[in-house]
């Protein structure tokens, strides 16, 4: 696996990198906020670890570039924001998890495993076809189409979306969802799944019809349900 790893705070930069080093993920460090887009570029790492602020700038201005060019990376993100509304905002710019410090340096690592597998696990069902009403969702290629307009989701996007159509007309719970997606046992932002299936609804179901697709089951989670017609 190799992971990038973006912090202006060298100590911490440092001590990261020989942590996940020792367990044989090979790391490359950076600590200017302007060098993360072009050596995620050079780089292609599978987890991208950056932190969120680096003096006065916020990195999640500089997200979007970054998953531009490199698109399959994998972002955990660090930071002392610890509010629901800063880590939602993380979130919804593209991070794929989200770590506040202080941390634990286990679950640092329990974390960036997890994000690793999951770029692993989608090439077992390579040349799968998913169709249900108007979309299709090609496992092999990673692509998924909408009544023949392709549809540009992030990594985790299409995994959640994937997770949700192989279990078509299934009430799943969050707890479920968390654990297959995101590869937790159990997660205290229990509203990260809230916050991307938002974020599929909003593209796929654009324009809105009168019922999303992906339908809430109150009190449980989520269900997939194909629209027709």
């Amino acid at each position: 696996m190799r992971v990038l790893i973006a912090d202006d705070e060298r100590s911490l930069l440092n001590f990261i990198a020989r942590g996940l080093g020792a367990e044989g993920i090979e790391c490359t460090t950076v600590n200017q906020l302007h060098e993360v887009s072009m050596q995620a570029y050079q780089q292609q790492p599978d987890v991208i670890v950056l932190d969120r602020m680096f003096a006065d700038e916020d990195s999640l201005l500089e997200l979007p570039a970054i998953l531009k060019r490199s698109p399959k990376s994998r972002v955990l993100l660090l930071t002392a924001l610890d509010d629901v509304a800063d880590r939602v905002a993380g979130l919804r710019a593209g991070a794929d998890d989200y770590l506040c410090k202080p941390f634990d340096f286990d679950e640092l690592l329990a974390r960036v495993q997890a994000l690793g597998r999951r770029l692993d696990a989608p090439a077992q069902e390579s040349g799968d076809i998913i169709q249900q009403g108007a979309i299709t969702l090609d496992i092999g290629s990673r692509l998924v189409v909408r009544d023949g307009e392709e549809i540009s989701l992030t990594s985790l996007e299409f995994d959640l979306l994937m997770f949700l159509m192989q279990n078509h007309g299934k009430a799943l719970s969050r707890e479920r969802i968390l654990n297959k997606v995101w590869g937790h046992q159990s997660e205290p932002l229990t509203n990260i799944v809230d916050v991307y299936v938002s974020r599929l609804r909003q593209k796929l179901d654009s324009p809105p019809p009168a019922e999303s697709m992906i339908q809430t089951v109150r009190g449980l989670g989520y269900r997939f349900r194909a629209l027709h017609g």
